[in-house]
């Protein structure tokens, strides 16, 4: 294919990964950052040391601190900047943008207050540039090392949808394309909520029955929320949903998992962001979904007790109590379409 010109908004973990993969697809890269202190440390060393360290960035991959600059005359925007930033670096980027670029999401998040998923806030403030979401289990730090990854990728225009996949896609990177936008996006942002929970579990010294039951019913919950919005059940037991709880669930390289340990280890959240180091996206997500699920009327009890035990201070034992001594229940009969399960 034609090689691309992309910008990348966001030099964390995954916009430095993601930059690196287009890079060596001979696609012409510019990978943008707020810091003026990460971009001159970034411009001398080629090493993204706080995110991603170890990993060297090739000379002929650009680096810029100006926002302007950054995006003029590319093909594609990629949005790595984490969701409750999205609004404000569209709105910044809104009076240098052309009609033809093709914003890309690779965060995966609901915006607090608006509840809006990334697609929603881009379509308010760009409705004239075609999205595509990027969605998936992929952990950076085994993408730059040319791990075998899958990801999925959305959207409402199926022309740009499918350039992205061809952009994306290497012998490494495999890229699917799914036509359920808000399933997608759901399914990436909701499944941190649930690894957070895991890792609570973890860091209380559970074991694995209390793991899998998590994330089982953790889906569940996932999928009737994704449901009474709008999207298709299947897209839950894909790629983007079982797929991504799953990588999210069990590696320590997933942030929302480590936030759990450290909750469940006794630290309060503050201590924990502040360990992790990077943003934690389910613990916003938890906030937007819990206020979603009393909207849309869908019952959600593993959301709602993580929801108490970061917003209401409640102990995680106590949150595992009221999980297991609930009324009983048929399992089926919370399941919107039992076919989902085969």
């Amino acid at each position: 294919m034609q090689k691309s010109s992309i910008s990348t908004l966001g030099a964390g973990s995954w916009g430095t990964a993601l930059s690196l993969l287009l890079h060596n697809k001979d696609h012409g890269v510019r990978l943008w950052m707020r810091s003026a202190e990460q971009y001159d440390a970034l411009a001398k060393t080629r090493e993204n040391k706080d995110y991603l360290s170890g990993i060297h960035l090739p000379k002929g991959l650009k680096i810029f601190n100006e926002i302007e600059k950054a995006i003029d005359q590319t093909n594609i925007i990629l949005l790595a900047v984490p969701t409750q930033s999205v609004r404000s670096i569209l709105n910044t980027i809104k009076p240098c943008i052309k009609p033809n670029q093709i914003i890309v999401n690779a965060s995966k998040g609901l915006e607090l207050n608006s509840y809006l998923r990334v697609s929603q806030i881009a379509k308010e403030i760009l409705p004239e540039n075609n999205f595509v979401a990027l969605s998936g289990p992929s952990h950076a730090e085994e993408v730059c090392k040319k791990i075998p990854t899958t990801i999925v990728v959305s959207g409402e225009d199926k022309e740009s949808t499918e350039y992205v996949q061809d952009t994306f896609m290497t012998k490494e990177f495999r890229v699917y394309t799914n036509p359920d936008l808000i399933g997608v996006e759901l399914g990436g942002a909701l499944k941190n909520i649930i690894a957070f929970g895991a890792g609570v579990s973890d860091g209380l010294g559970y074991g694995d029955n209390a793991k899998a039951a998590l994330m089982t019913r953790g889906l569940s919950e996932m999928s009737r929320l994704g449901n009474a919005m709008g999207a298709n059940l299947s897209t839950f037991a894909g790629l983007t949903g079982i797929g991504d709880l799953i990588v999210t669930c069990t590696s320590m390289h997933s942030r929302n998992r480590r936030a759990g340990i450290l909750v469940g280890q006794g630290k309060n959240l503050e201590e924990a962001i502040k360990e992790i180091g990077m943003v934690v996206e389910g613990i916003t997500t938890t906030k937007a979904a819990y206020e979603l699920s009393k909207k849309y009327k869908v019952e959600m009890p593993i959301t709602e007790e993580i929801y108490k035990i970061l917003y209401k201070n409640d102990s995680a034992k106590d949150a595992v109590t009221r999980l297991m001594t609930r009324s009983k229940k048929h399992e089926m009969e919370e399941i919107v379409d039992t076919s989902f399960f085969g």
